[in-house]
């Protein structure tokens, strides 16, 4: 397995998104079984680095992969996200990069991956009633205290990713990237090789369309 870094991370190239495990695909938590022998078998495959986010299930992803990787957890980066359920309200959906959400947010996804410390953390959507400024030195903070290696932005805008460079910097930003989503290449792919932020495609393999496993909209289940 190939390696490549993200800030100082040292990750494996081919990474493991554990999203439709939990939620959101047909048939997503409906196997847990099966899904921690597929988290097993990438590990035995070289696989060391993982993603997740709190609001996969929500919840339940985190604690999924958290169970499948077990003693293996320090041997391999992590990625979670926070930043997309309200806290400080009534934990409904919803924007919210406040220190203090995020705080909370961060707090309860280690408790859920039973570790002390995530690999990198991202804010998984940009909060448009919060300066990045202020999210950024949130981040900048839960380094300080050795409770994330790292912080990400996912979907972000490069006006948004140059202030929190500014701040402290990025690790690395994620955004959809695939054989038929080629947005990135405008802009954001250019402002990341600039300031030597690391790059994370999501959904590289298209939702699952660019694996050959759907031929046609007969195969979509009905209530996907």
């Amino acid at each position: 397995m190939k390696h490549t870094t993200l800030g100082t991370l040292d990750v494996s190239r081919l990474g493991l998104g554990t999203m439709g495990m939990s939620a959101f695909y047909s048939g997503a938590g409906t196997d847990d079984a099966e899904s921690i022998r597929t988290i097993r078998r990438a590990l035995d495959l070289g696989l060391t680095f993982f993603d997740t986010a709190e609001m996969y299930g929500p919840y339940i992803n985190e604690e999924l992969l958290g169970r499948a990787l077990g003693a293996d957890r320090d041997s391999v980066v992590v990625a979670t996200k926070g930043g997309t359920l309200k806290h400080l309200d009534d934990h409904s959906y919803g924007y919210d990069g406040r220190p203090e959400n995020l705080r909370l947010a961060l707090e309860g996804s280690l408790r859920r991956l039973g570790t002390d410390y995530v690999d990198l953390y991202y804010q998984h959507r940009m909060d448009p009633n919060t300066p990045i400024e202020d999210t950024a030195g949130a981040m900048a903070e839960f380094v300080a205290e050795g409770k994330i290696r790292g912080y990400g932005l996912s979907e972000a805008a490069p006006e948004r990713i140059r202030a929190a460079h500014a701040i402290h910097p990025v690790t690395a930003v994620q955004t959809e990237y695939s054989l038929w989503t080629r947005d990135p290449e405008a802009e954001i792919l250019p402002t990341c090789r600039e300031l030597g932020i690391g790059f994370v495609p999501y959904s590289p393999l298209g939702h699952g369309l660019l694996t050959g496993q759907i031929r046609s909209v007969e195969d979509f289940a009905d209530d996907d």
